[in-house]
């Protein structure tokens, strides 16, 4: 639906959220822009409500600037995993209106989640689906609103449509942390920058303080265990959709932007293919020539079996097996060594990311944190957890 006539009609009617002002860089104009001006942090508080004065508060963020807010938003569409999971690290499970695309639910369901394994697509048939938003009517849309029509997955949405979405559905509150894009050339936030911001949002900042303190004890574990840089392996990072069985292997390095790469960037992992080869198609003879000591797939996690865990069955068919029928794959030392692994899912906030962080330390220093079981995974034996599923839960339940 992005004809003129209904992006028209649709204009005219009132937005749907009276107590949803827009405030800042969007007053006045569009919000498809860069935070000119955006206030600090320190400033986005409630006015003093003692004397009975203005109750409203700002939530700033790039490129949609700052959003005023009358009253906390009850329910939220997120597009992507990142702010899905931030939004329910923050307690807000019972607004979730599900449409995107989200990590496992195995990993929410270790902290006592009950995360929907029949979420919605928004983007199908080669585009997205307007009409689910408003389905969904939701107070507040966490993505950044760029995605739409600065990906290219749907030709024909420009950015009247995403205006329109802002203008007569919700307002948009996000950014496109996962990785830097082509479209993305203003600031790309950090997962807890991105998270205090949404904190912001749903006025929780003692969830965000408590999940800051378990992000920086499970670092402070691990940190104290590993190895010096001398003594850490090569890993072979190559991308789940890597043609194995035809000899196309999508290399991946481990140090760009983004949320994706988190768990490599902290554990300081490298992978063994350079810069020139980043996101670029690698054969068998290329592969052998590097010949990595480790194997990662990323977003192997990914697959799951018919009861929503993660299927070894399915990796080892997709991956390990294919690898071990060819003659030159066979003969990989990953592969001799049954060293390839399911790794990260690229969509990550904070939730996912303890349990991402915690697997990565266990696929790379198995003799320290524990060999990495793919019949067991994610079920960790709780000598060899890393962190307290316990006290997560507690904070997203609310008790701090």
């Amino acid at each position: 639906m992005n004809d003129d006539t209904s992006r028209t009609s649709r204009q005219e009617k009132p937005t749907r959220r009276d107590y949803v002002k827009y405030g800042g860089a969007v007053v006045g104009g569009s919000l498809l822009v860069g935070c000119t001006g955006e206030t600090s942090q320190e400033s986005t508080t409630e006015a003093d409500t003692s004397t009975g004065g203005d109750t409203s508060y700002e939530a700033c963020i790039e490129p949609v600037g700052c959003q005023t807010f009358e009253t906390v938003p009850e329910t939220w569409m997120a597009i992507t995993g990142p702010w899905a999971d931030m939004a329910i690290a923050l307690g807000q499970r019972d607004g979730f209106l599900p449409a995107g695309f989200y990590p496992p639910a195995y990993f929410y369901e270790q902290v006592g989640v009950s995360f929907p394994t029949d979420v919605p697509n928004p983007l199908v048939g080669g585009g997205w689906d307007k009409e689910l938003f408003y389905e969904l009517d939701p107070d507040v849309v966490l993505s950044d609103p760029n995605y739409f029509h600065g990906t290219g997955f749907d030709s024909s949405w420009d950015e009247r449509d995403t205006q329109e979405i802002a203008d007569t559905v919700a307002p948009f509150f996000g950014n496109n942390i996962v990785r830097r894009r082509e479209f993305h050339d203003y600031e790309l936030y950090s997962l807890y920058e991105a998270f205090e911001r949404l904190a912001d949002v749903f006025d929780e900042h003692e969830r965000y303080e408590a999940f800051v303190d378990v992000h920086d004890e499970l670092h402070a574990e691990i940190d104290s265990r590993l190895p010096n840089g001398s003594d850490r392996p090569e890993v072979g990072l190559i991308n789940f959709g890597s043609d194995i069985e035809g000899g196309a292997f999508a290399a991946m390095t481990t140090d760009s932007e983004g949320t994706e790469m988190k768990q490599y960037r902290d554990l300081e992992i490298q992978s063994v293919f350079n810069e020139e080869e980043t996101n670029g198609m690698l054969d068998y003879e290329s592969m052998a020539e590097i010949d990595p000591d480790i194997i990662i797939v990323h977003g192997g996690v990914r697959l799951v079996d018919d009861d929503g865990g993660f299927s070894a069955q399915a990796f080892d068919d997709q991956f390990v097996a294919t690898l071990e029928a060819h003659p030159i794959g066979s003969q990989l030392t990953a592969v001799e060594n049954d060293a390839v692994y399911p790794g990260s899912y690229f969509q990550q906030g904070p939730i996912a990311s303890l349990f991402q962080t915690e697997l990565t330390a266990r696929l790379l220093y198995p003799d320290e944190f524990g060999a990495f079981d793919p019949e067991a995974f994610p079920e960790i034996p709780e000598e060899n957890q890393l962190f307290d599923r316990q006290r997560v839960a507690d904070i997203i339940n609310g008790d701090l």
